[in-house]
């Protein structure tokens, strides 16, 4: 299974965004396609997703261009029968993994604009800019843009073992990677090193990245990265974590494929843990 939400196959035309006659033209066009998207769920109809044009929905964000020059626009819309969370979605692979990506964008956007309706530095109602991506305040000038918060996430290694914990909140038997945001002024790497010390008490060195993967909940980037230890005693946060533990690696294989005696497992295959575990115990 590949990562979710990392297709992203539209052209996101930021030169033309700032264009509203340009950004009307592709709103009005028969063949534009709209997304609908409630909370974290997306409307389905027998499986495929509700893309028919309607200008009378608002507000939209303009996602894209696909490979035909077809324009994708996602708007909010009220909670319907046909309504399928975007996780679900992923883990059951019921749509492409292009327009899981799709998804991905469009949520976070809607999101962005759900919690900005005023100007934090003047409380002005703010106005809707560049096709979505930007909010202007009309009575202090100021411009807001969509976030993406880093979230560093590393499986660290140490002679032949891997380490996972879990939180008390996760289902039973479910170990991942540890993660934590990144913070000012610092590196990705210091981040995750920062966040495995302060969550499990081991001292991280040598770090690598491996991928990223989007995730829409809240609007995070996932910066996949992999450690190696440099002490191996667990000290553990228990504010953070509900245990943390060395799988040594075919216990861990046994977990990945979900054939562990104990009903351990990793992450979900969708997510970027799983694949974290899958390389780290590649060497």
């Amino acid at each position: 299974m590949p990562l979710a939400y990392v297709l992203n196959p539209l052209d996101r035309r930021a030169n033309d965004r700032p264009n509203a006659e340009w950004v009307s033209q592709q709103r009005q066009r028969a063949d534009t396609r709209l997304i609908r998207i409630a909370g974290d769920s997306a409307l389905l109809h027998e499986g495929r997703l509700v893309t028919a044009n309607d200008v009378a929905a608002e507000p939209t964000v303009f996602l894209g261009l696909d490979a035909q020059h077809v324009p994708w626009f996602a708007c909010r819309t009220e909670t319907a029968e046909g309504m399928r969370d975007l996780r679900s979605l992923a883990m059951e692979e019921a749509l492409p993994p292009e327009q899981l990506g799709m998804l991905a964008q469009a949520r976070s956007l809607l999101q962005w604009h759900e919690r900005r309706t005023f100007c934090s530095n003047c409380a002005t109602r703010l106005e809707v800019a560049d096709a979505g991506y930007r909010r202007h305040c009309s009575g202090c000038g100021m411009d807001h843009f969509p976030r993406t918060d880093p979230v560093a996430i590393m499986v660290v290694r140490h002679e032949g073992a891997i380490l996972l914990g879990r939180q008390s909140s996760w289902k039973p038997g479910m170990y991942s990677a540890l993660a934590g945001f990144v913070e000012p002024g610092e590196t990705i790497e210091d981040a995750a090193r920062r966040e495995v010390f302060e969550e499990a008490g081991v001292r991280v060195g040598a770090v690598r990245y491996v991928t990223s993967q989007p995730w829409p909940f809240l609007s995070n980037l996932m910066i996949g990265l992999i450690g190696d230890a440099l002490s191996a005693e667990i000290t553990l946060d228990r504010n953070e974590l509900e245990d943390a533990r060395w799988f040594p690696a075919e216990e861990a294989r046994m977990m990945v494929a979900r054939t562990h005696p104990g009903g351990l497992y990793a992450a979900n295959p969708y997510a970027i843990a799983h694949e974290l575990v899958r390389v780290a115990l590649e060497g």
